[in-house]
């Protein structure tokens, strides 16, 4: 049976109201979405069911370095964190520019850590040989940047407010617009990937994925907020979005990574 976003719906609805009974309860305040969140089908099809399997490094310390990234300055160039200059013409859609901090659970910046983003252009399609969406490509972006942060634990990036898609959940899917995220500390096994959504989408109310963040202010922590300090005169909106990594103020992080 091909199921409709009414059904979707229904078993959201049910879902918030499990997880308010289970606050009114007394259980704690869940910062992040359950693996086996039903609406969203393809997450309870693979989420892990077993334990994760630990590795004792003190053993063999070089084993996680040797497949630890190695960046620094020297690896960034100066149009990585601009989506709109990597080729030779201008992207198609709303150029937007998204600043914000890294911070620890304490508030203090997380320094010098790379940040990469990815996502769909203006028409909602990424520049992926399995994206299925048969939008068009643009052939002036492709959707992908880096940045290392600063000593205030600053990032900031300029690209193209990205597209809604549908991603066949169900009939008629369509996820909000958003960037995702991804955030390295000193080796590959600490890598992150969250997503950043904009404020005031239609779809946020049918989206299972964002709606599998079942409480209400950890899910408002993925949407940014507009910035008019960060809109540049005469070329882009500015948005603001601070990523937290740890702590009751956390970020939702993608488990899995």
């Amino acid at each position: 049976m091909t199921l409709t976003q009414q059904d979707i719906d229904q078993e959201i609805a049910a879902e918030h109201a499990a997880y308010e009974k289970r606050l009114a309860d007394g259980a704690p305040v869940e910062h992040h979405p359950r693996r086996d969140y039903t609406p969203y089908r393809s997450s309870v099809l693979r989420h892990p069911k077993q334990p994760p399997i630990a590795i004792d490094v003190t053993k063999d310390p070089e084993i996680v370095e040797l497949h630890a990234p190695a960046f620094g300055e020297r690896d960034i160039t100066e149009i990585d964190n601009d989506l709109t200059r990597q080729h030779t013409g201008e992207p198609i859609g709303e150029r937007i520019t998204v600043s914000g901090r890294l911070l620890d659970r304490t508030g203090r910046p997380v320094r010098g850590q790379l940040i990469e983003i990815w996502q769909a252009n203006s028409a909602g399609r990424y520049a992926h040989q399995r994206e299925q969406h048969d939008a068009p490509l643009d052939p002036n972006f492709t959707g992908v940047g880096r940045t290392l942060t600063d000593a205030d634990g600053f990032y900031r990036f300029t690209t193209i407010q990205p597209g809604p898609y549908p991603w066949r959940n169900h009939l008629n899917a369509w996820r909000p617009a958003h960037i995702h995220f991804s955030l390295f500390g000193s080796a590959f096994t600490q890598r992150l990937v969250t997503q950043m959504y904009f404020p005031n989408d239609p779809l946020f109310p049918y989206d299972p994925i964002l709606q599998s963040v079942t409480d209400d202010a950890a899910r408002q922590r993925l949407v940014a907020t507009y910035d008019h300090s960060l809109s540049v005169p005469e070329f882009s909106l500015g948005y603001h979005w601070d990523i937290v990594l740890d702590g009751p103020q956390a970020t939702w992080i993608e488990e899995g990574r």
